[in-house]
């Protein structure tokens, strides 16, 4: 097999190779690290690069296999952890200064059910500071590059997760998403995202940025992908409180079901406010596409959606101004002006604010439940425009102008209020070869229906297939 094909194999393809010894972990991993020594002076994906480390595991991996001890599809494939998961004696920064020299005693719950799997730890990828914030323009470790145009945002605050896979530095990588950071990279870079549901996966050892809000979520090439390592890492584990208690599934179970006879609805509410043109027509094709392939798409109204902003910002804000109240106090000076800025914003609101943005929730959650009645799948655009230019806080977006901080964020919000499962697949490209995302809401616990409806349109479509030119 030609090394150059190599770093751009599916997980699905490359686990066949690997099963059949047609192709060695230790290929793949060295393929992949030639990779990174190409591409990462242009992308800064990368904070921590483990590259001894990952060449051992992937000898480690060979000899097991060939000794006939496959542990399954993610044996001896390479990843890449965004850097706020803990990684025992491995630097773990959350993107920092604060926390630049911190060095964990043990591992997150999903670093470890990624090696009871065989995977191969490439190393540790950028990302806003803190995680708060939707560009990855890091003050401390700079900004990480989108590979379609290195002049442009990943997105954020997975950013360097968003840029390592869809450029073939690694197969998968996990990111985050409490306000969007998942999706949005995703949707930046042309890659699949998936946001699970609050509670699917274990948040032990991933450092927080909304205890109420965040959510573990893997980054894949393909739909099919993001489900294998759904697979592997999902489940429940008694040390999170807020991980529920429920039976493992195979999430890859309903890829390639027909999708004909579900219910689509496409919400006018807040969506499409403020959107970019090229991207409304991209999204409108993209439920066309779905309509073809059986599903019945429909306009609906749900008109909570406006309130979206206001209830998760002051959630957010006030719970990680919580979590960092103390180098507030002591080390201000440390935090990169924007996340600083957000942080005193959280740090001033009242208690009254946040109780009454808990209960407002509580009525958004209900009016989206209703909603799921009537329909399966949510469909909406991703981000409202295509990725802003590095150093371009203000952006003109449909003949509106807004600061990027809050425009990237600003459509996936809602699904993070009340926690569905949420995937964003790319569903087309702009006039500046940029990439699209749309996503795709389930009702709670229905990851596997998300999952199904995007690999549908994925494998109708080609916007998978194509390649950034870094």
């Amino acid at each position: 097999m030609p090394e150059n094909d190599l770093h751009y194999l599916t997980i699905s393809e490359a686990s066949s190779h690997i099963k059949s010894g047609r192709l060695s972990p230790v290929e793949l991993v060295n393929a992949h690290l030639e990779r990174i020594e190409q591409t990462d002076d242009r992308l800064n994906s990368f904070v921590t690069l483990l590259a001894d480390q990952a060449k051992a595991a992937a000898a480690t991996a060979e000899a097991e296999i060939r000794s006939g001890n496959y542990r399954g599809v993610l044996h001896g494939i390479p990843i890449g952890l965004k850097d706020l998961y803990y990684t025992e004696g491995i630097r773990t920064t959350v993107g920092s200064k604060i926390m630049g020299d911190f060095v964990p005693d043990y591992d997150a719950a999903v670093t470890e059910r990624f090696a009871d799997a065989g995977a191969i730890l490439l190393g540790k990828l950028q990302m806003h500071e803190f995680a708060l914030g939707a560009t990855s323009e890091n003050p401390h470790q700079g900004p990480a590059h989108n590979p379609w145009d290195t002049s442009r945002i990943t997105g954020g605050s997975s950013g360097g997760s968003g840029s390592a896979v869809a450029s073939g530095q690694c197969m998968a990588a996990l990111g985050s998403d409490t306000g969007g950071s998942v999706r949005i990279p995703a949707s930046a870079c042309g890659i699949v995202g998936h946001k699970p549901t609050f509670g699917r996966i274990s948040r032990v050892g991933v450092f927080p940025l909304s205890n109420s809000l965040d959510t573990v979520g893997p980054m894949t090439r393909s739909v099919t992908d993001a489900a294998i390592v759904m697979n592997a890492i999902a489940g429940y584990d008694e040390r999170d409180q807020s991980c529920a208690n429920r039976p493992d599934e195979d999430f890859t179970r309903l890829l390639g079901k027909d999708i004909a006879g579900l219910r689509i609805g496409i919400p006018q509410e807040y969506f499409y406010e403020m959107i970019d043109e090229e991207v409304r027509v991209a999204v409108l094709q993209a439920a066309s596409k779905l309509e073809e392939l059986g599903a019945r798409v429909e306009e609906c109204s749900i008109p909570v959606l406006n309130d979206s902003i206001s209830i998760s910002g002051t959630i957010l804000l006030t719970e990680a101004a919580e979590i960092h109240l103390d180098n507030l106090r002591e080390r201000a000076d440390d935090f990169g002006a924007d996340v600083r800025g957000r942080l005193e914003e959280g740090a001033m609101n009242p208690a009254v604010t946040y109780i009454a943005a808990q209960r407002a929730r509580t009525e958004f959650n209900r009016a989206i439940a209703e909603s799921m009645k009537t329909y399966d799948i949510l469909l909406a655009p991703t981000t409202a425009a295509p990725a802003p230019k590095i150093g371009e806080d203000i952006v003109e977006v449909g003949g509106q102008t807004e600061h990027k901080l809050a425009l990237m964020p600003r459509l996936t919000r809602p699904h993070n209020i009340c926690g569905i499962p949420t995937v964003s697949v790319p569903c087309g490209f702009s006039s500046d070869g940029l990439p699209i995302g749309m996503q795709l809401a389930a009702r709670p616990f229905e990851d596997a229906l998300a999952l199904q409806v995007a690999y549908a349109y994925e494998q109708a479509t080609d916007w998978h297939t194509r390649r950034p030119p870094v």
